[in-house]
Order: C-alpha cells, then structure tokens, then sequence
C-alpha cells in the first residue's frame, strides 16, 4: 500500500467554534428541546423554526458571505448538525439537507446568476431547499432513473416522480435530477432547480416513518413540468457527476447528524445511569453498566475523529470519497449501537416515550440508509482503498 505523509491532525476548536458550539447547544435547549416529542407525534415539520435558524447564519453555513451566507468551514459546519442533532435528529436532517444538498449543489456547480439568484434566499433560511436524487425503482440504482427531462426550445419539459424527498412538500426550491440521455450512463443525467409553484411541479405522498418524523419527507411528481433552460446547473448530462460529488459533503451530514444523535443518546444514559438506584447504588456503579457506557464513550469518540478527518479533507479541498464514506459508515452505524445500549441502560423505562433514548433509537436507524445505506459505503470505501495498492 502507498505510504501515507500526511501530518497528525488537529481537531482542537478555536475560541470562536467554541464559541458557535455554545450558540447552537443554547438555540437547541431553548428553541427546539421543548417540542421536540409534539412535533414527533405530530409529524410536524416547523418551517418558522428554518427563519429563525437563518437569522443566526445556521441555514447558510457554508455558502460564502457573498451569497448571504455565514462563509464557515466544513469543521463549524458538522458542530452545527452534530449540535442540533444532539437534541433533535428530525431538525438536524432537515438542516443538513438543506445546506449540503440543495444549497451545496447550487453552490459547487450554479453559474454566478444562479447563485446570486437562489443562495441568498436559502442562506438566510426564507427559502427551504430540497434535493431530488431518488426514485421508487432507483434507490443506489441512480443511472436507471425514470424521470426525464426532454428539451423544449428554450425550456426542458420534465416527467416523472422523485420519492424519499426531505421537504418534498414544503421546499420553496428543489434541485432535481433527471434523465436527457441514455439510461444507464453516467452522461445521461443532468440537474436542474425547481421552483415552487412551477406548472406541472407538485407534491405527492407523505411518508409516515418509523423516526425522523419532524423532518419532512414526501414525494415530487413532475407532469408535463416545463423548466427554463437558463435553470440547468451546468452542461447537459453533467448531473450525475455533480450529485456524486455533492453526495460527499451529504455524507458528512449525514455522519454529524449521527454523532449529534450518538452523543445525545451517551449524555442520556450518563445521567440516568448517575441517578437511577438498584441495590442501593446508582447503576453506574455496576461493572455491567460501566463497562457499556465506555464503549459507547470509545465508538463516540472515534467517531467524531472520523468525521472531523473528512471535514478537513474537505476545508483543504482534497478528495473525500473515502474519508466521507468512512466517517458517514461508522458514525451512523455507532449511532444505532450508541442508541441501542441507551435503551438497554434506561431498561423499561428507555422504551417509553417519556424518556428520549427512544426516539434516539428510532431516529438514528435512518442514518445508515440516507445518503448510501452501510452497505453502498462499504462499496465505496473497498473502491477507494483498492485504488491506493
């Protein structure tokens, strides 16, 4: 195997990520924990919560100030998701998909007047973005999709429906992808942003999930959907290229989202394992207990050093497949095992809904299908590593 330079990394936050730390963990107690189980029973997805989210610059994190948004890194960017998550995994997806699908995918590959005329909408949280890969048939199947988009003069005329959608029904814009060329081929795709309100763009079904039932997730149905041509991001058949590489920076959300929702369900079962008394001793003290709150402590912390090894790759605008893939594999797998030991720990009471380990148990299983099941990142990863022999 090639042998590897790189320096040790250093992950120490400055005062000022220290500082946003605070800020997010604050805005989560006091704005999201308080409803956190009526909007999950409710399945509700609090829009207003996205303006006051953008009004702090957590809507546009990584989009540059020039375009509205907060211009920070890729390290701020998974203590914002992480953060959030740690409270709510429902509002930490939908800020994720937010900010690294719809508005990274606009930013990465949007000419200036496209940037100029969407980013600012979605950085300051007025506007929700969606991002439209998947389709019923196609789950990792992306080349097979079904959707079309044909040219019209000077508009494309799209068909077809995209499912699993976050803000499918609620998004104000959706970057979409559809097929203008052979199916199967990886030139054959080609991205476009659609508007809300656009003729022939709806909604269809709302899923009724297992968790993540605060985030919204719905159906686009494209009939006859005429979309300007001046809309198409990038050249034609671009579209799969561009959402594999978004798909980078997505996995990285997706691996905060499951250290937030890892560390969330640890600080639990810390707590409770503290206050809670069995033969008169807190359950803390019991080698059976301790011994699982060191390896969920251990699985965390590796996680979170995988995580932030893939946001620097990104900051230093390296390749990231194999770091984002890695980090987004093991994160959310550690989620569900983080999770899981949670419940075990709070006992009968981790299984009702008076205590948050079960919603962190429910929440986080979403984490190892969203963005590439486990199963598609090993894939990636066996395809990365083999290169370097």
């Amino acid at each position: 195997m090639k042998e590897e330079t790189e320096p040790l990394l250093d992950f120490e936050p400055t005062e000022e990520q220290r500082m946003l730390n605070q800020m997010v963990r604050d805005f989560a107690e006091r704005h999201i924990r308080p409803h956190v189980m009526e909007w999950d029973e409710a399945q509700f997805f609090p829009v207003e919560l996205f303006r006051e989210m953008g009004a702090l610059g957590l809507t546009g994190v990584l989009i540059p100030p020039a375009y509205g948004g907060a211009g920070l890194g890729y390290h701020e960017y998974v203590a914002v998701i992480s953060g959030i998550a740690r409270v709510c995994g429902s509002i930490g997806l939908s800020l994720a998909a937010h900010n690294s699908l719809c508005s990274g995918h606009i930013l990465l590959f949007g000419n200036e007047r496209q940037k100029e005329k969407w980013l600012p909408r979605l950085a300051g949280g007025s506007w929700i973005g969606a991002w439209a890969l998947t389709e019923s048939n196609t789950g990792s199947d992306a080349l097979n999709m079904r959707t079309t988009a044909v040219r019209k003069g000077d508009h494309y005329v799209l068909n077809g429906t995209k499912n699993w959608i976050t803000h499918g029904k609620s998004g104000d814009v959706a970057v979409v992808m559809a097929r203008t060329g052979e199916p199967g081929t990886s030139g054959g795709i080609s991205a476009f942003v659609v508007e809300k309100g656009t003729e022939g763009f709806t909604h269809g079904k709302k899923e009724n999930k297992l968790g993540m039932r605060a985030s919204e997730t719905a159906e686009l149905v494209f009939d006859n959907c005429l979309v300007p041509m001046g809309n198409r991001l990038g050249n034609e058949g671009d579209g799969f290229r561009q959402a594999m590489s978004v798909l980078d920076g997505g996995r990285i959300s997706i691996a905060a989202l499951s250290l937030g929702i890892a560390e969330g369900a640890l600080e639990a079962a810390l707590r409770y394992s503290k206050e809670r008394k069995q033969f008169g001793q807190a359950i803390a003290d019991f080698q059976g207990i301790s011994f699982k709150l060191a390896d969920m402590a251990t699985a965390v912390e590796a996680a979170r050093l995988l995580v932030h090894s893939a946001a620097d790759s990104k900051n230093k605008g390296r390749h990231a497949t194999r770091q984002a893939a890695m980090a987004k594999y093991y994160a959310s797998e550690t989620a569900v095992r983080v999770a899981t030991d949670a419940v075990q720990i709070f006992g009968g009471y981790g299984y009702t809904k008076d205590y948050p380990v079960e919603k962190f148990y429910r929440d986080a299983k979403l984490c190892t299908i969203g963005e590439g099941t486990s199963e598609i990142q090993k894939i990636v990863i066996s395809r990365e590593v083999l290169k370097a022999i």
